[in-house]
């Protein structure tokens, strides 16, 4: 693996630590800011040197939102680069555990998902000697102060480094505006930090991302939330026609509602492009009587037509009406992911780089983004209406564009 120059913050990362420094007199250090800053790679392997110069047969953890992730994100290109430096490495990935090597010397560093609640359970009872969170704020508070409750080794040290979220989040109220209060070497970065990134790729970031998504994601800011989730579908602009011919494949997504509004869209590919070409959409409240699965489902018939629908991507909460499909056979059912602000910043992305489109014929759709609010007060949630299509949209994103959980995750060791 070939490096360009270290930034003067990757840099002073790599070297807070060292004994010649005064930052090492720090317990720990938080790098927040933009994405693509270069803020994970040069973290985990100051990491690894720091335990390596600092202890010997110690154990750290190295935790990720999940196992997945942590190993995607952190471990696979953390290991490369440490064989390259010297380092010998012993990998036991069933037990999500790896042991790196430097002389005489040998530490253990462990690997922890930190989805939900319930993960603090998995780091209780080790004794650590360091642990390192990569997207700290997107862990449970009780998950994170588990592990750090794990770290009663004389000399131990604490390493975060996140995205911003919101201003009112935990990990910004506790540990970003306490930084001196908790002796924390606070470090923020901004894409121009990392020099891999050309003009040409950070240009293409910044279009990438709008309103308070560019705020965090670009500049590095904690910022509420405000206003219209999708600001930038008020450009006509960002509707188009429906592309000549016969695509290359057809899905539907579906938000299912009996007292709110059920949401369907049929959706294109062509060329490299998912276009929303149609939909379905009823409202109980507006028509003035409710209709019944399988009434909702002779809509989802007239909806796809003759086509040859490849899957049905469904709220995954409506149980009844994914039964309903399921028991006629005519059609492949898949539940689909909900995870709201990741599906939103998906989606954002997905229609300002264009591998999602808008046809101006998708009238509702075209409503709800004149219409779909944050919440005030500060805090990551849409108001709960006008989201039905938007709710829909975003299950046909999260599901099928990124739909990366289905991977795999490969080690090779030398012998």
């Amino acid at each position: 693996m070939s490096f360009k120059a270290f930034s003067e913050k990757q840099l002073d990362v790599l070297s807070w630590w060292s004994p010649k420094r005064k930052t090492s007199s720090y317990d720990g250090i938080i790098c927040d800011g933009a994405v693509r800053s270069g803020k994970t790679l040069c973290m985990s392997v100051s990491f690894v040197s720091w335990a390596m110069f600092s202890f010997d047969g110690g154990s750290f953890a190295i935790c990720g939102k999940t196992i997945r992730s942590v190993k995607r994100n952190v471990a696979s290109p953390l290991l490369n680069i440490i064989r390259e430096l010297g380092f010998r490495v012993q990998e036991r990935l069933s037990s999500n555990i790896f042991t790196v090597y430097s002389g005489e010397r040998k530490n253990t560093f462990y690997l922890f998902g930190g989805r939900d609640e319930s993960s603090a359970a998995l780091i209780q009872g080790i004794t650590l000697c360091g642990v390192l969170f990569d997207e700290a704020a997107l862990m449970p508070r009780s998950f994170v102060e588990q592990a750090l409750a794990r770290c009663s080794v004389e000399g131990s040290k604490l390493w975060f480094n996140c995205n911003p979220e919101y201003p009112q989040h935990w990990f910004c109220r506790e540990w970003i505006k306490k930084t001196k209060e908790k002796n924390i070497y606070y470090i923020h970065f901004v894409m121009e930090d990392n020099p891999s990134l050309s003009k040409k790729m950070l240009d293409r970031y910044k279009k990438l991302y709008s309103g308070s998504f560019y705020d965090r994601f670009v500049l590095g800011k904690w910022t509420a939330s405000e206003g219209l989730v999708y600001p930038f579908m008020s450009d006509d602009k960002m509707l188009f026609d429906i592309p000549d011919g016969d695509a290359e494949e057809y899905v539907i997504s579906c938000d299912y509602g009996t007292v709110n509004p059920s949401s369907f869209g049929l959706w294109a590919l062509f060329d490299g492009h998912w276009y929303r070409i149609s939909e379905y959409y009823y409202s109980s409240k507006k028509e003035g009587m409710s209709r019944t699965d399988e009434e909702h489902y002779q809509g989802l018939c007239e909806l796809a037509g003759e086509r040859d629908i490849s899957k049905i991507i469904v709220d995954p909460s409506a149980a009844s009406f994914i039964e309903v499909i399921r028991r006629h056979g005519k059609y492949k059912v898949v539940p689909a992911k909900n995870t709201v602000l990741d599906g939103i910043r998906q989606t954002s992305t997905a229609l300002k780089d264009g591998s999602v489109r808008i046809c101006r014929c998708c009238g509702d759709s075209i409503r709800e983004f004149g219409l779909y609010r944050w919440e005030s007060g500060g805090n990551d949630r849409p108001v709960k209406e006008n989201d039905h299509s938007m709710d829909d949209i975003r299950y046909f994103v999260s599901t099928v564009l990124n739909n990366s959980d289905g991977g795999f995750f490969v080690f090779a060791a030398q012998r």
